[in-house]
């Protein structure tokens, strides 16, 4: 097994099945577009293991807490990852995290997407170490398609393959 996959396992954590779209939800894009040695993440949201949009749905500051924020943050990351892994065959070919965009659903009041964000930043650290994972990063609050909590895009650089 790899060395991500098998930290992965080790953590107890699952990468989810691709996004079970909503009825009437067309998505004409590709989830990694790869370029040369690096990797385009498209924008993903919070997904459960089956592929559905993880739940709970709702502004942060509002509806959903921080730390619920920060665990769907991190449900971000297994699905980018899970995306990676579909299109690279093996999460160990990515050699770098370069940069995140966050977008955090947040109420009117809430300013503190860092502290959200970091859910997503935490775990890639944790898998692929500071060499490899500490990454750019933008962190900035809005209104996010489907009512999901976050929604990151990423670049990553990988091996020749």
């Amino acid at each position: 097994m790899a060395r991500i996959e098998a930290r992965l396992a080790q953590m107890g954590l699952l990468l989810p099945k691709p996004l079970q779209a909503p009825p009437n939800v067309r998505l004409p894009f590709a989830w990694v577009r790869v370029r040369g040695r690096r990797a385009f993440i498209s924008g993903h949201i919070p997904l459960e293991p089956d592929g559905s949009i993880a739940k709970p749905l709702g502004k942060v500051g509002a509806e959903i807490t921080p730390e619920q924020g920060y665990q769907a943050a991190r449900l971000v990351a297994l699905a980018h990852l899970a995306s990676l892994k579909r299109e690279l065959g093996d999460l160990d070919r990515v050699t770098a995290w370069l940069r995140v965009f966050a977008m955090v659903n947040v109420a009117p009041e809430f300013n503190e997407t860092p502290r959200v964000t970091n859910g997503y930043s935490d775990l890639i650290l944790e898998l692929y170490g500071q060499e490899a994972g500490t990454h750019a990063r933008s962190s900035i609050g809005m209104m996010i398609p489907l009512n999901a909590p976050v929604n990151c895009e990423a670049e990553v650089e990988i091996d020749g393959g």
